[in-house]
């Protein structure tokens, strides 16, 4: 037996044409969906992106612990549990921030990786002297990203040189070399169609329009400031993005034509999350709340064992579940702390896996959803946002470790259902969301069946009780910190 996974960052459901988009030029999703499972209610856990890779690599929720992290010592690793169990794990990928303070540890739980380099200001090439720059839209400056983000671009002036081009080169490199060898895992991972949205010219030839402003392909995180036309053009920037996803994502599927994978080899292709684009008059994510265009993410699966395909599941699923699907395809057992379930028999029938669904950002609101409706709850007390500790036994932010300030804080913390007996350092870290009027930080409800596009909040006191009573039985489901339910103004 035999897996690959396809993992684009940033991936728009809403913008795919398995999903009813009829404007985008797609057309190896629409081929893939025909030959997978769709699912139509996949929803985010932990936000954003390393948090959802450790749900990939755990199995289990981890933003109402710690924030953007490593994995920890007794975080279970599925690649590792499977090389444990002789399935060879292998990584290709150009995610730059693997490799950041806030990214360490991850690409080791692989038995071989490798990387390609050049993404959002990765800092990549050296060069002192300052950069040639373009006129852009949203210019932000002294930046150190966006500078390195012009010396970066000059080497990258080919297709064949950029970061998802290189990253699917080394993935089909390992089909062709391994298709006929048993019991490996390819994981295949581009930060493609994440900001900024950059193509050759021929992928923005198929989204034709009038445009002759500067360059606009990489929105700030903030409200919209720019002109109608103006945020057409960024959307289009991003579908351009998406067709060469899609364009890349055909030679895998070409690949398992070829071979013949499609007997013994499941395939997942999934994301990590969503991306506002001028919807709710917000660009990107985090600094508001996670509305269904960030939330609510695609997900293709073909299970070999099954062999069902081009249907679409309703049950609701999310991204733990991808973790135990993969140990149950390789029939290796879950670890006791693993939340997510196997979706073999929800793929087949579509068994339901869960009544309700968790998802949130450190230091946010802490939403739960039940397909129909969206319950996102706020602090009690917005201008303190607390109590609110770190667990960790990994002291790291994004992009540097905790300052001495915040590991002067520092205090033997509880040791939790899954972290083996160990006890946490438990500190005063910093979370994004800072400014007490932040929309991330309001409490919510919404309909999702009369009103998706969340427009209009709902008030219904017994419909809010029940969504805050699968809000509570999963925050203790996760063994969340009782300072969690005290900064939410909920029972413990």
């Amino acid at each position: 037996m035999k897996a690959v996974m396809v993992m684009f960052d940033t991936l728009n459901r809403r913008m795919l044409p398995p999903y009813g988009c009829d404007w985008t030029k797609m057309p190896n999703f629409q081929r893939l969906a025909q030959r997978s499972v769709t699912f139509d209610n996949a929803y985010v856990g932990s936000m954003p992106c390393m948090p959802a890779r450790r749900e990939l690599h755990t199995g289990r929720y981890n933003f109402l612990h710690r924030s953007w992290g490593p994995l920890e010592p007794f975080d279970d690793s599925t690649p590792e549990l499977l090389w444990r169990h002789g399935v060879y794990t292998h990584l290709s990928t150009d995610h730059y921030h693997y490799f950041e303070d806030g990214g360490a540890t991850y690409q080791s739980r692989y038995r071989t990786w490798d990387f390609s380099r050049g993404h959002e200001g990765d800092p990549w090439i050296g060069q002192v002297a300052e950069p040639e720059r373009v006129p852009c839209l949203a210019d932000r400056g002294t930046s150190e990203r966006w500078r390195q983000d012009f010396v970066n671009r000059p080497f990258m002036a080919r297709e064949e040189l950029q970061p998802q081009a290189k990253t699917f080169a080394a993935g089909l490199d390992f089909l062709r070399r391994n298709h006929d060898q048993d019991s490996w895992f390819l994981h295949i991972e581009t930060f493609d169609p994440h900001e900024p949205f950059f193509t050759q010219q021929h992928y923005k030839d198929l989204y034709p329009h009038d445009y002759e402003g500067p360059r606009f392909d990489w929105p700030t995180y903030g409200p919209v400031t720019e002109t109608p036309e103006q945020v057409a053009h960024c959307r289009y920037e991003y579908a351009a993005l998406l067709s060469m996803c899609d364009a890349y994502l055909g030679k895998v599927l070409d690949l398992f034509d070829e071979y013949g994978l499609w007997e013994d080899t499941m395939l997942i292709v999934n994301t990590d999350h969503g991306f506002l684009l001028g919807e709710h008059d917000c660009w990107a994510k985090c600094w508001a709340p996670f509305y269904q265009e960030v939330a609510h993410m695609p997900l293709f699966v073909w299970d070999p064992r099954t062999r069902v395909h081009d249907v679409h599941r309703q049950a609701l699923v999310q991204t733990i579940d991808l973790p135990a699907t993969l140990l149950d395809f390789f029939n290796v057992a879950l670890p006791p702390d693993m939340q997510g379930v196997p979706l073999r028999q929800t793929i087949l029938d579509d068994t339901p896996v869960r009544s309700a669904a968790l998802f949130g950002l450190y230091g946010a609101q802490v939403n739960v959803t039940d397909g129909r409706y969206v319950y996102m709850r706020g602090p009690a007390d917005r201008a303190s946002n607390g109590p609110l500790y770190q667990y960790t036994h990994m002291p790291t932010h994004m992009t540097s470790r905790f300052s001495v300030e915040e590991m002067r804080t520092l205090e033997k913390g509880p040791a939790f259902s899954f972290t083996k007996g160990c006890p946490t350092m438990r500190l005063n870290g910093g979370c994004w969301v800072r400014d007490p009027n932040m929309p991330a930080l309001q409490t919510y409800l919404f309909d999702l069946e009369s009103d998706y596009e969340q427009r209009t909040p709902i008030d219904d006191p017994a419909i809010e009780q029940r969504m805050i009573d699968h809000l509570v039985r999963l925050m203790k489901w996760n063994d969340a910190p009782r300072e969690q339910f005290q900064r939410l103004g909920l029972p413990f």
